[in-house]
């Protein structure tokens, strides 16, 4: 499963979030794959797709930051795969 994944840095918490990153690099679990990653202008929102077959190893990921950021998790499919859905169900 693929995951949109928005992030919101916590005000004043940029530097911080950089810097461990810097140190510890992304932190992913076991089973957890960094696709790609956009962030606004302002640096303060990022936007990532990330995929697992588990959702609790998205959680522990996610433990390893929401101290620096805030997290929005949604389970995505592609528009090929939501268009196959949509007939295949009518």
């Amino acid at each position: 499963m693929q995951y949109m994944i928005i992030e919101k840095f916590h005000t004043g918490k940029v530097k911080a979030m950089y810097q461990r990153f810097a140190e510890r690099g992304r932190m992913l679990p076991e089973g957890v794959i960094y696709i790609n990653s956009w962030i606004n202008e302002a640096v303060t929102v990022c936007y990532q797709v990330m995929e697992s077959e588990s959702p609790e190893k998205i959680q522990e990921w996610v433990s390893q930051w929401n101290d620096l950021v805030d997290f929005e998790v949604i389970p995505v499919i592609t528009s090929a795969k939501a268009k196959e859905k949509v007939f295949t169900e009518i």
